[in-house]
């Protein structure tokens, strides 16, 4: 039995129909039947109600998704301002009102979620138009201007959409007249003419961008599923930008709506990470995104981003700047943006940080710290199950970015003398990536109040002149204090697959100098890179350094 709330022509509903499997060939075009009473039971009325004098359909006389957002804006405003318009209901007869705005935008308008029903009218009406005063259009938004008669098919519009079923099928006495009247604005009017073909021939006439947001609208308001995703496929088959991507994000949320786009959304905040995947270059451009941009940038894993520490002071510098009000950023921070930040990869310095930030709610700031805390000493094992679990998810807190800074691990000891182990992980991809003359750098670290960081490099063996896996300590640039320090660096190697001491040494660093190795193993860079290499461990390069402060 088929559900009276999907699409029963829409080749994804299972049923036991051969028309499911034939809506979208020739064998389901019925475009042959539009508006000819040869083949139709009922006769529908559609009145298009005036508007301002500037009013036009959305899609004319729009060249871009630009002039579409702005006029329909502008006609939102236009709506808000309008709050006496009066719909007269006839006694003998019920009308639809299908001309609802927004709900989020309208003013003093009640009871816009009770269902609406037809206009049933007791004799037939053709085409006609509104004997009236033509001032009518400018002066009064609830006149009639004009009226369109159309023969229609009621199983194909009911098969269609759950609107027309619903319409056609209330067991009401007004559900067996043949006559049904729907009233609209002057403004959906082309929209809605190429749904109803729609309907009947699984395709439209129009093609561009406004045109298409247009039907996608009518399609949502009358719940025709398969002509919404229709309209999202060929939006995604046009060049997109990020002022349309943002426009895509932003449409309305309702539950049809929602999932008949989702593959225009899932594309559109694709196309915002891959463009703003390098944020440095368009430093301004983001920092003027909307909302819906920020999170569909900060959910991407492939960031060119220094470290995650640098998208938690990205997402509170854009909160300052777009919300002023600290009770608003709170709001916005804590219910939106912090689940995009990653805070098991911000470092321990930073963590303190959240906890005293002011912008943070302190009960999210807490859980937050907590949680990251918790995931850093997790062993390794159970920190990669609970990124798998976390890669399938909106949220993926658990899971690495990949950041211009590789992550560390520090254990840190006071007595009896400064010492820090460092731990760095590169995956065998990242350090193919370094061939030939790459170079990669780890987080900072930090050892009697000084920064640190380690590199690893692809170079030339200065002896042998081939290229070779090099590893390099070096001390940030902090004035002129000089810091004496014993280093080790080690490796885990095949078959014991412990750590094996490869260089030992000392030095006496001042801000900006680098010390290490150019051949950490001794052998080429190919041997280091075979299949057979003693350095991989089911795919990672496991080093580590150990740093102590001479006294």
């Amino acid at each position: 039995m088929r559900e009276t709330n999907t699409d029963l022509f829409d080749p994804r509903t299972e049923m036991d129909s051969d028309f499911s499997r034939t809506a979208s060939s020739s064998d389901g075009d019925f475009g042959f039947a539009f508006n000819d009473s040869n083949f139709s039971d009922r006769l529908l009325r559609i009145e298009i109600m005036g508007e301002q004098a500037d009013s036009r359909p959305d899609g004319e006389g729009c060249n871009s998704i630009a002039d579409w957002a702005r006029h329909r804006k502008r006609r939102r405003e236009d709506i808000k301002k309008d709050t006496s318009t009066d719909l007269t209901v006839f006694p003998e007869e019920q009308i639809l009102n299908v001309n609802q705005p927004d709900m989020d935008d309208c003013v003093g308008c009640e009871n816009q979620d009770e269902e609406v029903e037809a206009m049933i009218e007791e004799s037939p009406s053709g085409d006609e138009a509104v004997n009236g005063n033509e001032s009518s259009w400018s002066m009064d938004c609830s006149t009639v201007v004009r009226v369109k008669t159309l023969h229609i098919s009621s199983p194909i519009l009911a098969a269609k959409s759950p609107f027309f079923y619903k319409l056609f099928s209330n067991g009401m006495k007004e559900s067996e007249q043949r006559h049904v009247t729907l009233r609209i604005n002057a403004s959906e009017e082309a929209a809605l003419m190429e749904l109803l073909n729609f309907m009947y021939s699984n395709t439209l006439s129009t093609t561009t961008a406004p045109a298409l947001l247009d039907v996608l609208m009518a399609a949502d308001k009358f719940e025709v599923a398969s002509c919404m995703r229709y309209c999202s496929r060929q939006l995604r088959n046009i060049s997109m930008t990020p002022e349309s991507a943002l426009l895509y994000l932003e449409l309305p949320s309702s539950v049809l709506m929602a999932e008949a786009v989702q593959p225009l959304t899932d594309a559109a905040r694709q196309y915002l990470a891959c463009r703003y995947k390098d944020m440095s270059k368009f430093q301004e451009e983001v920092m003027a995104l909307p909302l819906a941009g920020i999170e569909a940038i900060l959910s991407s894993d492939d960031l060119q981003i220094a470290s995650e520490d640098a998208v938690y002071d990205f997402v509170l510098k854009w909160a300052r700047t777009q919300y002023p009000r600290v009770e608003e950023r709170r709001e916005v921070l804590g219910s939106r943006l912090a689940r995009f930040i990653r805070f098991p990869f911000l470092t321990c310095r930073k963590l303190k940080k959240v906890l005293t930030c002011s912008d943070f709610d302190h009960d999210v700031a807490s859980k937050v710290v907590l949680e990251a805390l918790f995931f850093k000493a997790e062993a390794p094992h159970r920190q990669r199950t609970l990124a798998a679990e976390e890669a399938v998810t909106v949220n993926r807190r658990f899971v690495e970015r990949a950041y211009k800074y590789r992550p560390v691990k520090v254990v840190e000891f006071e007595l009896p003398r400064q010492q820090c182990v460092v731990y760095l992980d590169l995956k065998r991809e990242e350090c193919a990536n370094l061939f030939p003359s790459g170079r990669v750098y780890s987080q900072a670290f930090h050892l009697g109040g000084q920064g640190f960081f380690l590199s690893a490099h692809c170079n030339m063996d200065q002896q042998s002149s081939f290229h070779c896996f090099g590893l390099f300590l070096g001390m940030q640039e902090k004035g002129s204090v000089s810091f004496a320090v014993d280093y080790e660096f080690a490796a885990r190697s095949k078959p014991t697959e412990e750590f094996v001491s490869k260089y030992k040494g000392n030095y006496t660093f001042t801000g900006g100098k680098a010390v290490g190795y150019r051949n950490l193993f001794a052998i080429q860079w190919t041997s280091f890179m075979a299949e057979d290499s003693l350095y991989f461990i089911n795919g990672i390069l496991h080093l580590r350094a150990e740093l102590t402060i001479r006294h």
